[in-house]
């Protein structure tokens, strides 16, 4: 065995989706600046803190994304955490036709970059690094301006676990 490479798998693809659907994450929307002076949000369930100092989170996103490019070429973004009433919303942004944003209440961050009315909370980050990951490149975004919803305690944010859309319940 070679201590310098990982081992050949020992299971299929589909095994390794009905695993990883095993992890709950929360849902997010991530917006930023298109090419043309427009707005581009897509859905992502991909998202994590990394580091408090330096302030940083991360994400991932498929390398046959068609705002690959888009989020390559930008130096900012922002995360919006979405609560479990924003459903819709979060499939209006994961598919691919139409303007997402038609219709969409948010307001604009002081780069200009929307920020969606109602969410959780949001982060607006410099994109610090980026890494190929296999099929997905992984964003690295140092956070310059992050807010919290005052009336999120009223809010539970959306799950996504077992191929579905959840919101959480308290076990306390």
């Amino acid at each position: 065995m070679n201590e310098n490479r990982a081992a050949t798998p020992d299971f299929g693809s589909h095994e390794f989706r009905q695993a990883l659907a095993q992890f709950a994450t929360g849902v997010t929307i991530i917006t930023t600046l298109a090419e043309n002076g427009g707005m581009l949000g897509i859905t992502a369930s991909s998202f994590n803190s990394v580091s408090l100092k330096p302030p940083l989170i991360l994400w991932s996103l498929a390398n046959c994304a068609s705002s690959m490019s888009t989020f390559c070429r930008n130096s900012r973004y922002i995360v919006n955490i979405l609560a479990t009433d924003q459903l819709e919303l979060c499939r209006r942004f994961s598919i691919s036709k139409g303007n997402r944003f038609a219709g969409v209440s948010y307001t604009l961050s002081a780069s200009g970059i929307p920020i969606l009315d109602g969410v959780l909370a949001w982060f607006e980050c410099h994109n610090r690094n980026r890494y190929d990951g296999g099929d997905h490149v992984i964003f690295v975004g140092e956070v310059e301006r992050c807010g919290i919803n005052r009336t999120s305690h009223l809010q539970m944010p959306l799950i996504f676990h077992g191929g579905g859309f959840h919101k959480p319940q308290s076990l306390g």
